[in-house]
């Protein structure tokens, strides 16, 4: 073979490197933002401290008060549909992202100026619904440009290596307010501090994202309508829908483990704040770790290996006594969390139609955040009116339901699959099963 014949592909290399290195950069920024922006970032614990020490609320209202502002992100796919079908200003995903994060900073900056819990919610919304729509128009890049390259997996695992970064310093900054602050001072510096984190993402969002210019015309209507009708008709979807569905229901802990670790353990809000730190560095180590030992795993390898960590971990929460065995099972339930989301994610996004990926990747996500919502309200029920704040019967309860995904994973009728590997092409490539679609 020529030079002249190798001189296209040599020439093209640079500029797809560009492309996925500006990529990973973008995608370390949003979820930088997510890790402290969202309510359960840098806020969380001293919105949590503040609504148990200044209004006297019990493990259950808290839960019930934080399950508002996951409402937006349970609507998810109404975002990505919007985009889909609806660019705005000429474009489907960099507009929606500059707006949703100018007013996430509105938001934020409206929580310093609050006390009072149905004001706080109202403003909370605000943020929530902005983080929402930003993290779908993420997701939709992260497709579209996921299955182009066949970089799912290296782009799912960027995400929440960098939201587990800033996870890390929003636990511990987080606990050192609490610890140093009153209640609502600790609650308005924590928005404050918040509010400026989104402009990252609009200027990232200016500079690093490559998007051709769309407008609203029956051709594009018609070719994303195709998109949505793949999507619906796909029955392995469904399938992968509903076993995101119950691999994610497992009786949440986060709440009642906060009563138990300030109630009955007198942990300090700082130690506290620390120990979420330590469970994000769990999740950093497992995404450091993810290219050497689980970026070659098969999917179905990497789900299973994911619940049996999973199960693993959960049961070790009933050795959760003292401020060292806190520390090591922190870590280890950030580790085998990590696992699970990128398996999870990588999951969701191989089975994503073109042209509309928004909307299929939001339901997916949607499905997920739907799920531990209603797992954590349920859990937060049974710690307190059925086993009378005692944790160990949680945790056998939540181990035994992470346990069960065992069961689902033949149902995905995975074989030897790649993680990245979208299906549309792996269909091409070898013939489906029987009955499957």
């Amino acid at each position: 073979m020529n030079d002249q014949a190798l001189a296209p592909t040599t020439e093209l290399i640079p500029a797809k490197d560009k492309t996925i290195s500006h990529l990973l950069i973008f995608f370390a920024l949003v979820y930088v933002v997510e890790g402290l922006g969202q309510v359960v970032g840098l806020i969380s614990q001293p919105l949590t401290y503040f609504l148990k020490q200044v209004h006297g609320w019990t493990p259950l209202q808290v839960t019930a008060f934080m399950t508002v502002f996951n409402v937006p992100w349970i609507i998810k796919p109404v975002y990505g549909l919007v985009s889909d079908f609806m660019p705005l200003f000429g474009y489907r995903r960099k507009s929606y992202l500059i707006l949703a994060n100018l007013a996430a900073t509105g938001g934020y900056f409206w929580v310093t100026q609050l006390t009072a819990p149905g004001d706080l919610a109202i403003a909370l919304l605000i943020t929530a619904y902005a983080m929402a729509i930003s993290s779908t128009l993420c997701g939709a890049v992260l497709v579209e440009n996921g299955q182009k390259h066949q970089k799912c997996g290296k782009f799912v695992n960027q995400q929440w290596l960098w939201y587990n970064v800033a996870a890390m310093t929003a636990a511990i900054l987080g606990g050192l307010l609490v610890q140093y602050l009153a209640p609502a001072s600790a609650l308005h510096t924590a928005g404050a501090i918040v509010a400026v984190a989104p402009f990252a993402v609009v200027i990232g969002t200016l500079f690093l994202i490559e998007e051709k210019k769309a407008r609203v015309n029956v051709e594009g209507m018609k070719a994303t309508l195709a998109g949505l009708a793949s999507a619906f008709q796909r029955r392995h979807l469904w399938i992968v829908a509903v076993f995101i569905f119950l691999y994610y229901f497992s009786p949440g802990l986060s709440t009642p483990l906060y009563y138990h670790m300030t109630d009955d353990l007198n942990f300090s809000q700082a130690y506290i704040g620390i120990l979420g730190s330590i469970g994000a560095a769990g999740w950093v180590t497992a995404a450091l770790l993810y290219h050497k030992f689980f970026d070659g795993l098969s999917l179905k390898n990497l789900l299973n290996l994911s619940i049996a960590l999973g199960t693993v971990t959960a049961a070790a929460f009933l050795l959760f006594w003292n401020e060292i065995a806190a520390a090591i099972i922190s870590f280890c339930a950030g580790f085998s969390a990590m696992v699970a989301t990128v398996a999870t994610l990588t999951l969701a996004a191989d089975y994503c139609p073109r042209r509309a990926e928004g909307f299929s990747f939001a339901v997916l996500m949607s499905i997920i955040n739907l799920s531990t919502t209603l797992a954590d309200n349920v859990g937060s029920a049974l710690y307190t009116h059925v086993f009378n704040k005692w944790l160990p019967p949680l945790v056998l309860i939540s181990a035994a339901f992470t346990a069960f995904a065992f069961v689902l994973v033949p149902l995905l009728r995975l074989g030897n699959k790649p993680q990245g590997v979208p299906v549309e092409m792996r269909e091409r490539l070898e013939p489906p099963g029987p009955g499957v679609r």
